[in-house]
């Protein structure tokens, strides 16, 4: 009788479940744009492996500790094998450990500047390619901005329907292939129903739909800012697209309706400048203006971009000779043939500002250099249907000096810098801000210039930018403006009132009498502040002004704390001089605290 068979035992390791390996999110991606051409708003979530729980994490981590954590492990890494597995998940395990979350690992990738770009190439596309967290693929991402080429396109366009990746995926997009760029940048940006529809058509190809579409667009700023309008012309292939259909006069209202938005000084930066077709759709735009339909709203538009082409950021386009000034004349033909219609009532002072800007641009005259450069200012005023201001532009030689040297938002408004005097030049030197950042010179910085008299020239020199960024435009030079010249300037700017609108005239009235009678104010405890018109309501002037809150007791310790009042005089129809001779009559009798909110 045989002995009985006996299995063996089974080993432990080999009895255990297998792990499954975590995705590539390039493969994550490319399964899911299997499953239709455009993902959710915001993009397709990514696998759960994508963030480990367990990967650490240092909210108070510094920004030269993080730099020096991402480029020791990114540097360590830029090896022959950097595109083998092992390397590559050595690599994300070490970017792990860092604690950087993507967004860090992506910017201070794409700042590094490596010994070997060949090395530092391979080791980026293996990490977009194959790699399986989303620190890691940031970080390919950011080491590819500088270094990627054609062949990259296809992987960065699938990385680009995933969350949390669109944004990185778009940079790096945009230098190679800008449609994909902008169609992955409004995948991850668009809400509302008409542009989402728009985005699943240039996702699908299907050209006839986006034509549809893009004419169907709403108009409104707030629907299509300066970057969404820049990337719904990239994506739309907007210059060949109105090449081949100039006879469309639907069409030729969108194309027109980007480009101002493109020119808009409500942003960090003048997008016009980022189109890279910008001067084709100009060319083709003033040719078949006379197409437009006859409003109010074309006419605004082509005299909105006019006056960007005479002293805007567009003037600094790559015209070739005698261009732009034939398309500024070409616009404001268009813009008396297609605007002269009956105007509502509501209507009329944005009639009265086209009135204005199309007078005004036909007056000046571009001059070339001369010996000595030569100094022109201007208060340019926005088309009062969009929520831009007024803003105060300086021309040397013709050519626009805070759209070139500073661009991260408009001059200062021409009360802070022509009515307080602060451009008269004298011996004392000083210092005057003329531009600030968008969202505030704490946060972005502003431009700043030193104006002092030196004998017979005016010189604007030391520059200085507080806040600005590594990546800014060079200061400008010293200027010497004869000094005659620049005077007479000054004085010519400082007394032109021809651009004010009758509130924003009553307000400057206001403030100059606050000015010369400043116990108005003082005798009360209070500090005067901005006056100007409300931005909501540019047809109220506002009167601003600091101090203690009215029921405070007189002889509080210390002092009351301040607040800030707020005083609005709607534009009743009384001439200006009237309107502000009388609110300053009422100051001199009243506590302005009974007449303000606060």
């Amino acid at each position: 009788m045989s002995a009985p068979h006996e299995r063996p035992a089974l080993d432990p390791a080999a009895a255990a479940p297998r792990a499954v390996p975590p995705p590539a999110l390039y493969d994550h991606a490319e399964r899911l744009r299997a499953a239709g051409p455009l993902p959710p708003p915001g993009g397709h979530p990514l696998p759960a492996t994508a963030r480990p729980p367990d990967a650490p994490r240092r909210p108070g981590l510094r920004h030269r500790e993080a730099r020096a954590a991402v480029t020791g492990v990114l540097l360590d890494h830029l090896t022959a094998s950097g595109a083998a597995p092992t390397a590559v998940a050595a690599t994300e395990r070490a970017l792990l450990a860092t604690g950087v979350r993507e967004r860090s690992a992506l910017s201070l990738a794409a700042a590094l500047a490596p010994p070997d770009p060949g090395k530092a190439r391979v080791l980026a596309r293996a990490l977009v390619r194959t790699g399986t967290t989303a620190v890691g693929v940031a970080a390919g991402l950011g080491l590819l901005t500088r270094l990627a080429e054609p062949e990259d396109v296809p992987y960065l366009r699938a990385l680009g329907l995933l969350d949390g990746l669109g944004h990185a995926a778009a940079s790096v997009l945009d230098p190679l292939d800008r449609p994909a760029a902008a169609l992955t940048w409004l995948i991850h940006r668009v809400r509302g129903e008409e542009l989402r529809a728009f985005t699943e058509a240039v996702a699908a190809d299907d050209r006839p739909a986006v034509l549809d579409r893009l004419t169907r667009l709403p108009t409104g700023a707030r629907d299509c800012g300066p970057e969404t309008a820049r990337r719904v012309a990239e994506a739309a292939g907007l210059a060949g697209t109105l090449r081949s259909r100039p006879d469309r006069p639907a069409l030729l209202t969108q194309a027109l309706l980007l480009l101002t938005r493109m020119t808009s000084r409500r942003e960090y930066r003048a997008e016009i400048l980022r189109y890279g077709e910008a001067v084709e759709v100009y060319g083709t735009l003033a040719a078949h203006a006379h197409r437009l339909p006859r409003d109010l709203d074309h006419r605004a538009r082509l005299l909105t971009l006019a006056l960007d082409l005479h002293s805007g950021a567009s003037h600094l386009l790559a015209w070739p000779p005698g261009h732009r000034e034939a398309l500024l004349a070409a616009f404001l033909d268009a813009a008396e043939a297609v605007g002269d219609v009956p105007v509502e009532p509501g209507e009329r002072r944005r009639a009265d500002w086209a009135d204005r800007t199309a007078r005004h641009l036909r007056a000046v005259r571009p001059g070339g250099p001369g010996p000595a450069p030569r100094l022109r200012i201007e208060v340019a005023v926005a088309d009062p249907a969009e929520p831009d201001v007024a803003e105060t532009r300086f021309l040397i030689d013709g050519r626009p000096l805070v759209a070139e040297f500073f661009g991260r938002g408009p001059g200062d408004a021409p009360e802070r810098l022509l009515d307080s005097g602060a451009l008269r030049a004298t011996a004392a030197p000083r210092k005057v801000r003329l531009a600030e950042a968008y969202c505030t010179e704490g946060c972005c910085g502003a431009l700043y210039v030193t104006v002092r008299r030196e004998g017979g020239h005016v010189v604007w020199s030391d520059w200085r930018r507080p806040g600005r960024g590594p990546a800014g435009p060079q200061d400008p030079p010293a200027y010497r403006f004869d000094a005659g010249a620049c005077d007479a300037e000054v004085a010519r700017a400082e007394n032109d009132h021809d651009w004010t609108w009758p509130a924003r005239r009553t307000a400057r009235l206001i403030a100059a009498g606050l000015r010369d009678r400043p116990g108005l104010l003082t005798r009360w405890g209070l500090e005067p502040g901005w006056t100007g018109t409300d931005f909501s309501a540019p047809d109220t002037t506002l009167v601003t002004f600091t101090g203690p809150p009215l029921t405070a007791p007189p002889a509080a310790p210390g002092g009351p704390e301040s607040r800030q009042f707020l005083w609005r005089l709607p534009d009743d129809g009384t001439p200006p001089e009237e309107r502000a001779a009388g609110a300053l009559r009422g100051l001199a009798g009243t506590d302005p605290r009974t007449l303000a909110d606060s």
